[in-house]
């Protein structure tokens, strides 16, 4: 066998030493080199003549070419100008390529010709490829390419070699850097493709040999180190120029489509168009832009050329001639099908990471850099709180033991496990269908909230054009993913409310406590205060009452808190992130209670206030005032198609109340203390418990300011709450007071933190030899703190399964019910009270009120013409009066029970009312006979109100792509956030 290496250069001066040493010191070396060079501005060739002239004297050939020579172009010319021995065919003769910044270990080739003797079938070998300068981590072994022309190595990212992949085996391709070919076969399948002028050649020549039946082997054993210059940038040439992701999008799915079986090619075809259109709204999503473009830019270069690729099909098949194509035999060697599903969930894992460890980036920073100067002169072991449950040993996930060994042997998962399984266990009541208190019945399908949120009047009553409220949306959002299971999404937010809220009290504790202290919090304590903070809306009674905007709030505050951390790192385009992470944690927390943004509002207002005073100087620079800004700007442009025309409604009453149906509670003096909202709260006690640890939290010198802040937020809190629960909110259907819950959630997670802050204090004195009175009074102290979660679970587990109460509407007999699903004229005027008490009415329209539409009659205007028909129906109906029901679509009247006589014997005698069933005795009913109008409860649209849903779209969009780390895949291996 003979082999003839043959190195193609380009502006390698500064790898062709090395490689060149290489290439000389093979223990088994080349019989010939041959050189080519595209027209290199540094030294390229002077350096391989020197070398080559001395070690191969006149067995070498140098040519230099024009730079705008392709590679595969380069190989041509490179066998031109060594043309075959004599001393055997060309089916002897092995041509061994190499790049100019690929380094071949000594035995590299003895390595790939020992292969070759052994398995005389293959026509292709490639060795194992290394980084370099690195020289450990692995690049490739072996190629092959997926259903979405993804090229893929089988490695995970960062991969070193430790032997795991030293297997001689075949291969769909290997990369030409290092490549070992027949002679025969390369120039018998017409060389590399032209049309992949740098990028994929290796994976299309691979691809094309196995289908003309050629095997493809990877010989591990064989090392050549890759510097992969093109691939990530270090060099450019005239054929990769700016764009290397355009050069290498095009070479994937040109390959892809020019080697397709004919039976898959459509599908193919179709199928890269669509994923390409995915992975440009991808990079945009991730603020990658020219990756977007260059995406973009390749699928019109390679679909909007559709004879380019058909000709390079047919050049194939004029190649292999006679013989068929080997698609079955090919299957095998390509990717998995599942495997791109596998990368979208690697990168939706990656964003997901990136986005919830950010806020954590500053903390983690002070620690590292503070973390010596700050350690204990007594030898006191660092302490850091990992951003994740358990996640407490980054070595843990290096060793051999099983992920099961590792859970039981931590006790912060174990505890953690077993209060999310009490706490699903405590709330069993919340499975399924929910309704009592501030819980309506759900709408039947998902279409119901998302005709709610796109409507601009509602078909409600009498007809009304208050806006639907801001939660309707992600309400929506959610049932559609739930596949149009509405009852899960209420019965899921009370059910994960409080996991969620223990794992964003756990995040928001973990940075905190890095601020304060380098050397973190105990774990421990921690655990208490996410634990303590996760059980807030249960405790307070809003919970039971089915206050799910007060749930919602007391889940979203410490993400929200956690996110606006953000605001002082450092890094300025992580500041603007931080920006919009908190902007849409906030409409989010203001779709379900509008205080919450108000609150944000004044706090945003008092510390920049605050800093005015402090440090005036940070004030003068953008990027220090102009996230927070931007967080609390953005959020009523994030919920404008509510917002607005609540304003303009007249409706602004409905910024003080939160989500559900209108509850009559009024927290007290003593209630805010406490925590409590109603009597559906857990014992008073628990919150007096917490409310003195925190006036103990002050005593400590060291963490008195972080404590001082939390006791100011907490009496900012206190006031506001002061102020409004004096207010009295005049609606059209009934006075009530603002509400209150999101106060009592502020104030306990702001004691909540000062106790965590402060107790961390005491157990560093106690980690100096104090004497042993102080260690009791501390274990005390312990004791009582441990009682507030463990009593609250308690609490929770063994409160009596009817907290909410099955509250279904059962006044409206069931065939009224079915017979208002029939369309909007189908009404059913539902009459209450009686004539010494007074008359209320509500008209039940399609499914009757659900969640979403209890908001919407509540701020309604009354309407006035109504009232004085039912006035009159009451006193001296007529049948005018019932006429005018038949025009307001109305079909029935209810009178509940128990009916008063005097007016059920007035409509008795009434001309155009016949009686009807009921479902007691003690409930009339009647059935109007006069024409009902379909169009009774029509109404205006309005395009202004259309057009803020499509300003709503665009901002929502916009700000989840500025919110989202910049994950990118880096020329390096290695990903960039």
């Amino acid at each position: 066998m003979t082999v003839t290496a043959l190195l193609v250069s380009h502006d390698g001066a500064r790898w062709l030493p090395a490689v060149l040493t290489g290439l000389v010191g093979q223990t088994l070396p080349a019989d010939r080199v041959v050189a080519v060079d595209t027209t290199s501005r540094d030294d390229s060739v002077e350096l391989v003549r020197d070398a080559l002239g001395r070690a191969w004297a006149d067995r070498h050939e140098v040519a230099v070419v024009p730079g705008s020579t392709s590679y595969p172009e380069a190989v041509r010319r490179g066998l031109e100008l060594a043309p075959p021995t004599p001393t055997g065919g060309t089916d002897d003769e092995w041509i061994w390529l190499l790049h100019d910044d690929s380094n071949p270990a000594p035995t590299a080739l003895a390595e790939l010709l020992a292969a070759a003797e052994a398995d005389p079938g293959a026509a292709i070998l490639g060795p194992k490829l290394r980084e370099w300068p690195s020289l450990r981590r692995l690049l490739e072994v072996g190629l092959t390419i997926t259903g979405t022309g993804r090229r893929e190595t089988g490695l995970e990212r960062g991969e070193y070699d430790q032997g795991q992949h030293d297997e001689v085996r075949e291969v769909l391709a290997v990369n030409t850097a290092g490549m070992l070919v027949r002679r025969s076969v390369l120039e018998s399948l017409g060389g590399l493709d032209e049309e992949l002028p740098i990028f994929g050649n290796d994976i299309d020549f691979g691809w094309r040999a196995a289908l003309a039946g050629h095997r493809t082997l990877v010989v591990p054993q064989a090392v050549v180190f890759h510097a992969e210059a093109a691939h990530r940038g270090i060099r450019r040439t005239p054929l990769t120029g700016r764009h290397t992701h355009y050069q290498e999008r095009r070479a994937a799915l040109f390959t892809s489509l020019a080697n397709v079986s004919s039976r898959g090619f459509a599908w193919q075809y179709v199928r890269l168009f669509l994923g390409s259109l995915l992975r440009v709204l991808g990079f945009l999503a991730v603020r990658s832009v020219g990756e977007a473009l260059d995406e973009l830019a390749a699928a019109l270069s390679v679909h909007g050329r559709p004879r380019q690729v058909l000709a390079a099909r047919r050049e194939r098949a004029r190649l292999r001639g006679d013989a068929a194509p080997q698609h079955e035999a090919v299957r095998r060697l390509l990717a998995p099908a599942w495997l791109p599903y596998r990368h979208g969930l690697d990168f939706v894992t990656d964003l997901a990471s990136a986005a919830t460890s950010q806020a954590a980036d500053v903390a983690e920073r002070r620690r590292l850099a503070q973390a010596a100067d700050a350690a204990s002169p007594t030898g006191r072991e660092q302490r850091r709180v990992p951003a994740t449950p358990g996640d407490d040993d980054e070595d843990a996930y290096l060793t051999d033991t099983g992920f099961v060994a590792r859970f039981f042997t931590n006790p912060v998962a174990v505890v953690l496990a077993l209060f999310g399984i009490m706490a699903l266990l405590a709330g069993r009541e919340a499975f399924g269908s929910v309704t009592g208190g501030a819980l309506s019945p759900v709408p039947a399908t998902a279409g119901d909230w998302w005709q709610l949120h796109l409507a601009t009047w509602h078909p409600l009553g009498s007809g009304t054009d208050v806006p639907a409220p801001a939660y309707v949306l992600p309400f929506a959002l959610a049932a559609t993913v739930l596949l149009g299971n509405t009852g899960a999404v209420v019965s899921g937010l009370m059910l994960l409310a409080v996991p969620v809220a223990a794992w964003g009290a756990w995040r928001l504790l973990a940075v905190v406590g890095c601020l304060v202290d380098p050397l973190g919090l105990p774990r421990w304590l921690v655990v208490w205060g996410a634990l303590t903070y996760a059980l807030v809306p249960v405790t307070s009674g809003a919970w039971a009452e089915g206050r799910f905007g007060t749930v919602a709030v007391a889940a979203l505050l410490p993400w929200a808190a956690r996110a606006a951390l953000g605001f002082v790192d450092p890094d300025r385009d992580r500041r603007w992130r931080a920006a919009w992470r908190t902007a849409l944690l906030l409409a989010l927390g203001a779709a379900f209670v509008p205080g919450f943004w108000l609150f944000a509002l004044l706090a945003t207002v008092v510390v920049l206030g605050a800093a005015a005073v402090i440090a005036p100087r940070l004030l003068r620079e953008r990027d220090s005032w102009g996230p927070p800004v931007v967080a609390v700007a953005a959020t009523p442009l994030l919920l404008a198609p509510w917002l607005l025309p609540l304003l303009t409604t007249g409706s602004a009453a409905g910024l003080l109340l939160e989500a559900g149906r209108l509850t009559v509670d009024e927290v007290t003096f003593a209630g805010l203390v406490t925590g409590r909202l109603n009597d559906l709260g857990a014992p008073w006690w628990l919150g007096v418990v917490l409310g003195l640890l925190a006036v103990a939290a002050l005593l400590p010198r060291r963490t008195r300011v972080p404590v001082l802040v939390c006791w100011l937020v907490a009496l900012a809190a206190a006031l506001v709450s002061g102020l409004l629960s004096h207010l009295t909110l005049d609606l059209p259907a009934v006075t009530t007071r603002p509400s209150l819950g999101l106060f009592v959630v502020i104030l306990q997670g702001t004691a909540i933190v000062a106790v965590v802050l402060g107790a961390d204090t005491y157990l560093r004195r106690l980690a100096e030899h104090h004497p042993w009175w102080q260690r009791g009074v501390a274990t005390a102290l312990a004791v009582v703190a441990a009682a507030v979660p463990v009593g609250g679970l308690g609490w929770w587990l063994t409160t009596p399964d009817d907290a909410m109460t099955q509250d279904a509407d059962q006044s409206v007999p069931v065939y009224m019910q079915q017979s208002s699903l029939l369309g909007q004229e189908h009404g059913v005027l539902v009459l209450g009270g009686s004539v010494d008490d007074g008359i209320t009415y509500r008209i039940r329209r399609d499914d009757g009120t659900t969640v979403g539409e209890d908001e919407i009659l509540t701020l309604a205007d009354e309407d006035s013409a109504l009232t004085e028909d039912v006035r009159a129906l009451v006193s001296s109906p007529t049948p005018a009066v019932v006429a005018a029901l038949g025009a307001r679509g109305v079909e029935y009247v209810v009178l509940g029970s128990p009916a008063d006589g005097r007016i059920s014997s007035l409509l008795d005698a009434t001309a155009g009312l016949e009686q009807a069933s009921a479902e007691d005795r003690t409930t009339r009913a009647w059935r109007v006979d006069r024409p009902l109008d379909p169009s009774a409860v029509d109404g205006p649209g309005s395009w202004w109100r259309s057009a803020l849903l499509a300003v709503q779209a665009i901002a929502i969009a916009l700000a989840l792509v500025l919110a989202a780390p910049t994950v990118r895949q880096r020329r390096d291996g290695g990903r960039d956030d």
